[in-house]
């Protein structure tokens, strides 16, 4: 059964499963349901992750997997694919983590959240609802933590959910659910060189 997480809270994934190899990692949300005559936004989100060193640092370009670079040059990390309504039920996009095949150098894994054409769209996570991460053993298929995302995050033009992260030899999950207003993903990535 997966562990229901809150903000702030950690938890080891691989102490105790001992075999967790492939880690799944599941985004979604729901654009909110408007009335009877108003429209629904078509509203693009787009996750992303940031492969950070251990000063929490963005080593380079190629350390940024997201739709326009489904995977790092190690093969590591994977981007299944852009999804760009947030329709239908489950996962909106998945990233795929080998933990073995995460370079030594690479000591977190931040997953992002933004929204393509923020400004241009006028679009903001109040718009925005069912939002979550969750951690999937990809061979065992099974859940190990989910994390709803049920701040109000109106005005906030990004989300940084979680992140994956080294400590003592073994990779833990950190609940994040930090919002900013970067309006794109590059902004974002500029934090973090």
């Amino acid at each position: 059964m997966a562990i229901s997480l809150v903000k702030g809270q950690k938890i080891d994934l691989t102490k105790g499963n001992a075999g967790l190899t492939s880690l799944l990692v599941g985004l979604g949300w729901d654009p909110v349901k408007r009335g009877f005559f108003q429209r629904t936004p078509n509203i693009d989100c787009d996750a992303s992750v940031l492969m950070l060193n251990q000063q929490g640092r963005l080593e380079r370009q190629e350390d940024v997997v997201y739709f326009g670079h489904l995977a790092s040059s190690c093969g590591s990390v994977r981007h299944t694919g852009d999804n760009i309504t947030g329709e239908g039920d489950g996962d909106d996009e998945q990233i795929i983590v080998t933990l073995n095949q995460v370079p030594d150098r690479i000591h977190r894994l931040l997953f992002v959240v933004n929204i393509y054409q923020c400004v241009e769209r006028k679009q903001d996570f109040g718009m925005i609802q069912n939002a979550f991460i969750r951690m999937v053993d990809q061979s065992k298929r099974q859940e190990l933590a989910h994390f709803n995302l049920s701040e109000d995050y109106a005005g906030r033009t990004a989300l940084i959910p979680g992140e994956i992260y080294r400590h003592n030899g073994e990779w833990k999950f950190n609940a994040l659910g930090q919002a900013t207003n970067d309006r794109s993903l590059s902004e974002i990535a500029q934090r973090y060189t």
